[in-house]
Formats: C-alpha cells, sequence, structure tokens
C-alpha cells in the first residue's frame, strides 16, 4: 500500500513540475522569444504534452498568471505548433470508438472538417493562385463564392460554442473554450473583411492574396486545434448521455456543408432491473396529472403557458439574480440559436470574449438600478432584430433577473397604411 502511496505521489509531483515547465514555456513565448528557442527547450525538457495538461495550462494562464484571453488567443496558434507533434504522437493510435461511428458527434465534427479542407485546401487555394496570375472580376466573383460557403463554418463553430462548451464548463473547463470562442469569431471576422476586399474595384491584389493565404491557414489551424486538444479533451470528460444530447439538438442549429447520414443511436444493453425501472419510470411520468401554474390575473396550465410562450412571434431568454440562463422559449423560427445546453450557464459563458464586457455592464447597471431597459437594433441575414432587455424586479424593487426579449421587426417596419379587415 505504501509503495502504491508514494507513486502517486510521485506522479502527481511529476505532474505539477510539467504543468509549470509548460507555463514557462508560454510565458517566455509572451515576453518575446523565439518559436525555435522555445520549441528546443520544450522538446528537451518536456517531450510529449496530454490534451488534458493543454487545458489546464491555458486556464492557468488566464487564471493564476493573469495574462488576458486575447493574449492566450494570439499566442494559441504559436504553442499548437510547439505541441502538434507531441499531441499527433498521442493519438496516432486511436482503436475504433463510438464516436468513430457516423451520427456521433465528434464523427460529425470531423466530416464537416473533411469538407472544410476541401474547400479551402483545393477550391479556394486553386483561385487563390489564379488571383496571383491575374486579378479579374471573374476570379475575384469566383473566390467571393468559395468564402460564401465557407461562412457556413458559422454553424460548425455555433453547434461547439452553445453545444459542446457548456458541457465542458460543466466540468470546470473555461480557458480553451474562452480561447476557440475568441479565435472562431475572428475567423469568422476575417472571412467577411475578405469577402468585402473581393468586390470588384476594392482590396488590391497584393493584399486579397495575403488575407486569403491567413484565411487558409486560420480555418486549418482551427481545425487541428479540434481535432487533437478538443474533442480529445471533450471525449475525456463528456458522458456518452451527454454526447447523446448534443447529438439530438444539432440539427435546430445545422451542419456545415454537409451533415450525417444517419441518426447516433448508442448500443446499450440494459440490465432486467434497469429495464424495469425504466418502465416504471414512464408509467409514473404517463400517470401524473398536469400541473397548472396561478397567477393574479387567471390560472392556465403548464402545457398552456408553454404554448403561449411558444406561439409568442418573440423570442424570450430569462437569467436569474446570479447571472445564470433558467429559461428560454422554443418558437418555431428563432432568430439566435439556443440549445437546452445553455440552461444552468452562466450569461457571461454564453458570448465570445470579445463582448462579455458589455453583457458584464449591462447587468451591472441593471442590478445598481440605474437602469430598468436597454436596446439594441441590428441587420442579421434577412431580417432586421429588436433586441431590449429588461430588468425584472419584485414588487419592492428587488432584482430577479433580466428578461432578454429577440423579435424580427422587418415585417413591422415595411407596414403602410391600414388594414381594418381580415385577409
Amino acid at each position: 500500500m505504501s509503495e502504491f502511496i508514494n507513486n502517486r505521489e510521485h506522479q502527481a509531483q511529476e505532474q505539477t513540475r510539467r504543468q509549470e515547465m509548460l507555463k514557462e514555456i508560454i510565458k517566455e513565448l509572451h515576453q518575446g522569444k523565439s518559436v525555435e528557442e522555445v520549441k528546443a527547450r520544450f522538446e528537451e525538457a518536456v517531450g510529449d504534452v496530454t490534451v488534458s495538461e493543454i487545458s489546464a495550462l491555458e486556464h492557468a494562464l488566464m487564471e493564476e498568471e493573469g495574462i488576458p484571453v486575447s493574449e492566450v488567443q494570439r499566442l494559441c496558434s504559436v504553442h499548437t505548433a510547439i505541441f502538434k507533434g507531441s499531441i499527433e504522437d498521442i493519438h496516432a493510435t486511436r482503436s475504433v470508438k463510438p464516436e468513430e461511428q457516423p451520427g456521433h458527434p465528434v464523427h460529425t465534427f470531423k466530416l464537416e472538417n473533411r469538407e472544410i479542407e476541401k474547400l479551402t485546401n483545393f477550391k479556394i487555394r486553386l483561385h487563390l493562385d489564379k488571383l496571383r496570375k491575374e486579378d479579374t472580376d471573374e476570379i475575384r466573383y469566383k473566390l467571393l463564392e468559395d468564402l460564401s460557403l465557407l461562412l457556413d463554418l458559422d454553424k460548425h463553430y455555433s453547434r461547439k460554442e452553445n453545444l459542446l462548451f457548456p458541457y465542458l464548463e460543466k466540468y470546470g473547463i473555461f480557458g480553451p473554450t474562452k480561447v476557440m470562442w475568441g479565435v472562431d469569431d475572428g475567423i469568422r471576422l476575417m472571412i467577411k473583411e475578405v469577402k468585402a476586399k473581393l468586390v470588384p474595384g476594392q482590396g488590391d491584389q497584393e493584399t486579397l492574396c495575403m488575407d486569403l493565404e491567413r484565411v487558409i491557414q486560420e480555418v486549418n489551424e482551427m481545425i487541428f486545434k479540434e481535432e487533437n486538444i478538443l474533442l480529445p479533451m471533450a471525449l475525456e470528460k463528456l458522458t456518452e448521455d451527454e454526447w447523446l444530447k448534443i447529438a439530438q439538438e444539432s440539427e435546430q442549429i445545422g451542419f456545415c456543408l454537409t451533415a450525417p447520414d444517419k441518426e447516433w443511436i448508442p448500443e446499450r444493453v440494459p440490465l432486467p432491473a434497469e429495464a424495469a425501472a425504466e418502465t416504471a419510470e414512464g408509467e409514473e411520468e404517463q400517470a401524473t396529472p398536469q400541473g397548472f401554474v396561478r397567477f393574479e390575473t387567471g390560472t392556465v396550465s403548464v402545457a398552456q403557458l408553454e404554448g403561449i410562450m411558444n406561439h409568442l412571434p418573440v423570442d424570450l431568454t430569462f437569467i436569474d439574480e446570479h447571472d445564470v440562463v433558467r429559461y428560454f422559449s422554443h418558437g418555431k423560427e428563432r432568430i439566435f440559436a439556443r440549445t437546452k445546453a445553455v440552461i444552468g450557464r452562466t450569461v457571461q459563458n454564453c458570448h465570445p470574449p470579445q463582448s462579455v464586457h458589455i453583457v458584464e455592464q449591462l447587468l451591472a447597471d441593471f442590478k445598481s438600478g440605474k437602469k430598468d431597459v436597454e436596446d439594441f437594433w441590428i441587420p442579421f441575414k434577412d431580417k432586421f432584430v429588436y433586441i431590449r432587455y429588461f430588468a425584472v424586479r419584485a414588487e419592492d424593487g428587488t432584482y430577479m433577473g433580466t428578461l432578454e426579449f429577440t423579435q424580427n421587426i422587418a415585417p413591422i417596419r415595411e407596414l403602410e397604411g391600414q388594414k381594418r379587415i381580415m385577409s
């Protein structure tokens, strides 16, 4: 027993030592050392690194060392290059597992990545080479079409941010999610900016070529980070039931360039006692009477109330006094993606790092009583979206939470004249 305890202590000490060395290496990058210098020291001192250590490293950099998220994002590609070989070695001999079955969220992420690679490394690369030789309107239009297709990766990234990240945060993993969300947003913005420059008569040939190279590089780097850091880390933490929930809600957000050709159904063989318990639970649910909600102005059943909320031509989201998402309406045509995975998640973690300060200021104004409402309006795809935030207060003025009210008002803005009879 003593040998076992001593061995565990030695392993813990070794892990701590490695973490400290890894942090020192990244801090040296932060202080200006070259990648070559640091990589040589990394290979000599550490040798290889696990996905869990990468996660703990990024968390420590932000929480313990005070390095801001934006700086970790800048270093992300650099330390990915340093760790790349060792991570590939770790995952080179993976055996066939459930996540490699069609329909599993990890399988779908990788399926989309193969399509993204085809688009960036073959089609966009081909048109980029033509642009280098001759800058014509025709080739610019082809690249505009390519980048419009590439923007479909917004769905791929949104599934990470709104489905996968909430589960990782439940396991205390915040650093990698904040960093990756920031990089995702950077890629989205980069593609949109290059599209604007591709309009004939806008960006010059040399700048366009450099920007397109950067798009290709950043998209490919993100694929590497997902498949060698994010997804293996998630596979270490998430349960089969959690992966199943992600799979079931993925279609609400949509898929990128391709889609799973079948539903993933885990192979499960419940024990007789478990099967009996499930049957009893189902019978109990069926026998449970429908509840009612009594308001000052009337009483409705829970089913009626949910029907009312989901038929409103607006999207509603409520966060409590602790900034935790507690409810959202589930209408047929939501404007922004919402999945059940956000329930119980702090609202700060439902936004990209670059906009969290706005959320924090809004909530601070509501909690202090400085404001009771704040409005925003933005064009979004084919919609014009009106977003309103209301401080929800008890009769004595105590802050209870914030209600978000989102509506597509494009049809309302087009109204003219009057309508007095039914259609």
